[in-house]
């Protein structure tokens, strides 16, 4: 790491957030050196609570977060925000980075957005997107959240990053509801019906409820946690898994132990107004509780990390196998080899790995 390279992880570290900003630019645009700045903050990381919003486009993800901020900042807590939007097919680059969607937060030095590319990600998360949250860690912010870019049912990449997972779903979905068991329902810690002021959120709230009972019924597992029937139960007893009953909810999973799983809680907001606020960042809380408590919080960082691993080292092996590419003349030429009909891809792609795994089996057989 370069001298310039200390001095900005040390500024970042004492709190200066232009060095905040510079080092997320770094990591956003991968310039040279950005791996020695991720790890060199790696051992200040852990200390943060990272919320993952997603939802369907138009469900008023910014909004809520635009709220949650707010609240969160009138506790004392101070806020680190990642909206991840689309990528622009020509520059790569965030397309809607330029929105104003803090702006009742601008000025508040203790709040830092950033608007971030999801490079062409399915799941909306990139590499960059989780290497940013380690440096609003490493820097002391009390909450992350990250706001992801509402691409549907493959929008799962958030669970890697997320420690909590909320659901957006607008009032009287109705064949939206039923989308999420294609893939989000599986997701979510917690789902939050927003606008229910509007018509159809009564028939939405009980769409969901009936989904994650079935859910609970059928014994499907809920992304990194499973629901727990009994919970659910008992909550619905109480009438309802809305944001009333949510801390039942929690209380019920934790009681059963070890052995208990959290069961997916309803909230009902109104963004614009920032009705059912305070009881969503208190549902976050309970299912914080409950995942320290469960152990399942650590579990949760481990496979995070290994998941880290396995996409380093898919990144790098890519990089090694493009490099060997050029060497063999090319995608272009390779292509061309076969359409002559001198070749075949399976044969190019022995020959491109061949000396690659010729040099791990020399390492392997080097007693050195």
């Amino acid at each position: 790491m370069t001298v310039d390279d200390e001095t900005l992880v040390d500024e970042l570290l004492g709190g200066k957030q232009r060095a905040l900003a510079r080092t997320i630019t770094t990591i956003e645009n991968r310039e040279p050196g950005y791996r020695d700045l991720v790890s060199a903050l790696y051992e200040h990381t852990g200390n943060a609570e990272v919320i993952g919003i997603t939802g369907s486009p138009g469900a008023g993800k910014s909004t809520l977060v635009d709220k949650l901020t707010n609240t969160y900042r009138d506790r004392g807590e101070t806020v680190g925000v990642i909206a991840v939007d689309p990528s622009s097919p020509y520059t790569g680059g965030a397309v809607l980075g330029d929105r104003i969607r803090m702006a009742s937060n601008v000025g508040d030095m203790e709040v830092f957005f950033r608007s971030m590319s999801a490079r062409g990600n399915l799941g909306g998360i990139s590499t960059a997107t989780a290497d940013a949250v380690k440096a609003l860690d490493a820097f002391g912010k009390d909450k992350i959240i990250v706001e992801t870019v509402g691409a549907g049912q493959n929008e799962i990449d958030i669970v890697r990053t997320a420690d909590t997972v909320a659901v957006l779903v607008p009032p009287d979905s109705g064949d939206e509801v039923q989308t999420l068991k294609a893939g989000i329902l599986e997701i979510g810690d917690v789902f939050v019906v927003n606008k229910s002021d509007l018509p159809g959120a009564d028939r939405t709230v009980q769409e969901l409820k009936e989904m994650i009972q079935l859910r609970g019924d059928t014994g499907v597992s809920g992304g990194h946690h499973g629901p727990d029937h009994h919970a659910l139960g008992d909550a619905d007893a109480a009438g309802g898994t809305d944001a009333g009953t949510a801390s039942a909810v929690s209380d019920a999973a934790a009681a059963d132990g070890e052995a208990g799983n959290w069961t997916p809680s309803i909230v009902e907001t109104v963004a614009t107004d920032g009705t059912g606020i305070d009881e969503l960042i208190d549902t976050f809380a309970s299912h914080r509780e409950y995942m320290e408590a469960s152990g399942r919080l650590d579990e949760k960082a481990r496979t995070r990390t290994a998941e880290e691993i396995r996409l380093l080292l898919r990144e790098d092996a890519s990089g090694l196998l493009e490099r060997e590419l050029d060497r063999h003349g090319g995608i272009e030429a390779l292509v061309e080899a076969v359409h002559a009909g001198d070749t075949d891809p399976y044969a190019i792609a022995d020959e491109v790995v061949d000396p690659i795994e010729e040099c791990l089996s020399d390492r392997q057989d080097d007693p050195a």
